[in-house]
Parts: structure tokens; sequence; C-alpha cells
């Protein structure tokens, strides 16, 4: 008998949207242990949870929607039945700025807040590239002093660390939007385009070195496939400024503010912006942060569009490869700064803000790269192997045994055989299954085979005889033993 045609047609297939990712045990349990790591830190420097809806106003988000019928450019939104457009939220500072703005009267100032969920973005997705992710965030609103930046900096260093990554493996760049701003305006550049030009040149400066960038930020750059890129049109004495400025990072912080001392102008910004970065490294130096661990470094300016002060940036530093095995280049693992301008955008007055924003996934991702990933030994509920319909009442008891000594358990509920309910077992990652047919019923006795020692003897042996003979990681123990022994199994995989 065959499928009716029109009913096979109208079957939906099978398949998540496109950017959307489903995520099973292994990448769950790593986030969740990474995000309990990190916040840990955040509460340790007294930051208290926030958790706003995934819905704000579409005209709470800002430059991301444009003036259209449809606000949908960038966000994900609809039309609610007050007609008023909602979006998701593409990230977890824009609520931020509601929520402080909405209650700021009832708020301790500073408001000292970290949150962690999911955002959406309206994006073409490609790899690596969702529209689904989780942002984990802290951030100090209603402060201006140098030092809540600092102190920013500070928890994401130790946040990176207790997330995982060793010492050598990350460093947290940074740099002051007011010092670069000093540098352009005393080489007479006051054209915002210009200016925005001057910075996207500027972040080429990894991939383009020096030359490239110069190019850039002069009269354009022709490439190898002969495309030619319009430049900044920096006058050549503006160039060499921008790229004395760029190169004047390297070694520790103090010989850094020295060097940008020489090149930022004497601009009143440039010089305010001299001022904080040397107020954060006092306070840096006071926070036992060390100089490998946060750098300044004028090169970097992703976000100085958006940030209105000092812009920090986390890079990994461990050489990765690819899914080919080829060297790669991870970059960065999270971002941050100060950004005074968007509670204004509610109040119409200007409130300090500044914060700092790890990219979960990504921060996951890098772990694994550095071979500490959270969730590498992931293991999933002891199995116990379902012979005899009639002992189910048995089965449920020893797996309520089992339970409420905290171990995660599970009893087979299908209709297989022994084989497939061990090859479930293993494709569950269960460091155990528990085998209780009516000769161990009768014995008063339980089977465990421990799975986990299984995989690790099985890897090394080729020979079917031998594995048989050796039977690994099998073994019988009185029935009032079962709880002890899965616990010693246990303890033993960990």
């Amino acid at each position: 008998m065959t499928d009716d045609p029109a009913q096979t047609a109208a079957r939906p297939q099978a398949r998540a949207p496109r950017g959307f990712n489903d995520r099973r045990a292994r990448d769950l349990l790593g986030e969740r242990r990474l995000l309990a790591a990190v916040t840990s830190v955040y509460e340790r420097y007294g930051f208290e949870p926030l958790d706003t809806g995934a819905f704000e106003y579409a005209d709470a988000l800002g430059k991301f929607l444009p003036d259209a019928d449809r606000p949908n450019e960038g966000v994900f939104s609809l039309q609610d039945d007050d007609d008023q457009w909602i979006a998701l939220r593409y990230d977890l500072t824009a609520p931020l700025a509601r929520f402080a703005a909405q209650n700021w009267e009832t708020l301790p100032k500073p408001f000292r807040r970290y949150a962690a969920g999911p955002v959406w973005r309206n994006e073409k997705p490609g790899p690596g590239r969702f529209r689904e992710f989780v942002q984990c965030d802290a951030d100090t609103v209603g402060s201006a002093r140098p030092e809540a930046d600092a102190e920013i900096i500070a928890m994401a260093v130790e946040g990176l660390a207790a997330a995982g990554l060793p010492a050598d493996a990350y460093v947290i760049k940074i740099n002051n939007r007011k010092l670069l701003n000093g540098v352009l305006a005393a080489a007479g550049v006051r054209d915002e385009g210009q200016k925005l030009a001057v910075l996207r040149a500027v972040d080429k400066l990894d991939r383009l070195g020096a030359e490239g960038v110069r190019l850039l930020l002069g009269e354009g750059r022709l490439d190898e496939s002969g495309a030619f890129t319009k430049g900044a049109g920096l006058a050549p004495a503006a160039v060499d400024s921008v790229v004395a400025f760029t190169e004047a990072g390297g070694g520790v912080r103090s010989q850094v503010l020295d060097r940008l001392s020489q090149v930022i102008g004497g601009s009143e910004e440039g010089e305010a912006g001299l001022q904080e970065l040397a107020a954060i490294d006092r306070a840096l130096a006071g926070l036992g942060v060390a100089e490998a661990a946060a750098t300044f470094d004028p090169s970097v300016v992703r976000g100085l569009e958006y940030y209105t002060g000092p812009v920090f940036e986390a890079e990994l530093l461990l050489q990765t490869l690819d899914e080919k095995g080829d060297a790669m280049r991870f970059g960065s693992i999270g971002g941050g700064g100060r950004y005074d301008d968007l509670v204004a955008r509610f109040t119409g007055q200007q409130t300090p803000a500044t914060g700092f924003s790890f990219g979960v996934s990504r921060l996951s991702a890098a772990l694994r790269a550095a071979g500490r990933d959270g969730a590498a030994d992931a293991r999933g509920p002891v199995v116990i192997i379902n012979f005899d319909a009639a002992r189910m009442g048995d089965y449920f008891a020893m797996a309520g045994e089992l339970r409420a000594a905290g171990i995660p358990t599970e009893v087979y509920l299908g209709t297989s055989g022994m084989r497939p309910q061990m090859k479930y077992a293993d494709r569950r990652l269960s460091p155990a299954a528990v085998i209780v047919g009516e000769d161990e019923f009768q014995a008063g006795t339980v089977t465990i085979k421990d799975l986990d020692l299984g995989r690790q003897l099985s890897a090394g042996v080729t020979d079917n005889a031998a594995w048989r003979e050796q039977r690994p990681g099998q073994l019988n123990v009185p029935r009032d033993q079962l709880v002890a022994e899965i616990r010693r199994i246990l303890g033993a995989a960990s």
C-alpha cells in the first residue's frame, strides 16, 4: 500500500529555519556550565541579575529599525493587537537602557546588573553566524568614573578565566574613542562620514597591514582582484598621524600611554581620553589585573561609532584549526565599552553607562578550541535494562534509589531486546548500565556494566576474542550495593 500523493504533498518538510540551530545535551550543558562560571564572577563583584522580556517596542531599539511601514530590518518584529510594533531583542543592552529609563527613580545608583539569554538578529545567516544566539552581559549604569570601566574589564578577565581559558589564551584590548577623535581633530577631520571611513580602514589593519591601511586612509586601494576601494581621503600628514596612533600599542600600559601622548595632537578631547586610560590603568593595577591580560591597543576600533569613550575587545590568542585542519584565527570572543548616550534616547538626559558582553556560543567554541570544553565529559543517565515487563516495578524501585542519591537514571521504556538497549545506553553516553534478569533477581544481585571503562578498553582492543575474554568493566554485586557501586564508577570517571 502506498501513501496518497495528495497527503504526501501536504506534509511539511522537517527542517529548521535558516540561521536557527538545534542544540542537544552537550551544547546546552556546556553553555550552562559556562554561564554558571561567568555569572558567579559577576555576583562576587556585586552585580545583580536582571531578566527583561524577549520583546521590546520597536521604537526602543533605535538605529536597527528603518523608517518603513514594517520595521523588520535587522530585527524580527510583529504588530501587536494595539497596532504597536514589537520586536525580538537584538541584544541585552537596549532592553537595559529602556529598563533603566523606565525605573530610574527607584533604582540604586549606580545600577549594576548582569543578564544572560537569547537574542535575535534578522540578518543573512552564514557559517557560524546564527539568527538566534545567547549573550551574557554585565553593565554599570550611572557612573562616569573610569574606574567603572576598569571594573568591567577586570570582571571580563576573571570571567574568561572562570570559564576555563588559560591565562595565555586571551587578552582584553582597550582603546578610547576620544583618542582617535583627538587625532582626527588635530588633522582637521570634522566630517562624520570621513571619520567612519577612517574607522573602517583602521579595522583592516590585521588583514592588510600598515601599508594597506595607509592606502585606505588616503585615496584608496586596488586589491589583487583589480577591485578598487575608495579611501577616506585624508591628507598625507593626517594619514601619518592615524598610522602612528594605531602603532602606539605594545608593551606595558604605562609605556603605551607615553607613546599615545606624543601622537594625539594635544586636543582637549584626546587629552581627556588619555586621562581616562591612565585612571583605568591605575584601577586595573589595584584590581590585580596582569599587564598581559589587559592591554592598551589603539588599533581596536570596532564599535567606536557606537561607544562614547573606552572600548574593549576580548581576543582569543590560541592557535586553532578549522574543520579541514587548517590554521585559523578565531578572533573576538566578546567586547564592550562606554555608551553614555543610550539611556538619553528615552530621557533626553545623558546617563553614563559601561558594560561588556560575551557571545556565549562563540565563547563555547573558543573553549572547545582550547581543549577546555566544559561539556567534554558530559554523560547521560544510568540506564536500567528492561528484561521483563512484569518486573517494571522492581526496575523503577532501583531507579528511585539512584535518583534519590542524586544519580540521573532512567529505565529503558522501549520494547527492544538486550543488544539494542545496550546500544541505546551507549548512544546516551551513559556511564553505566544496570542489568537485572531473573537470575539476578533470584540471587539478590545486580550486574553493572561500566560503559565508560568499556569505551576506554575497547579503543585498544582489536581482537574480538580478546574482547569477549576480558568482558571489560562488568561486575556482579549484591543488590544493596547498587548505589555505592554506581557512585564508585561515577567517581572514577570524574
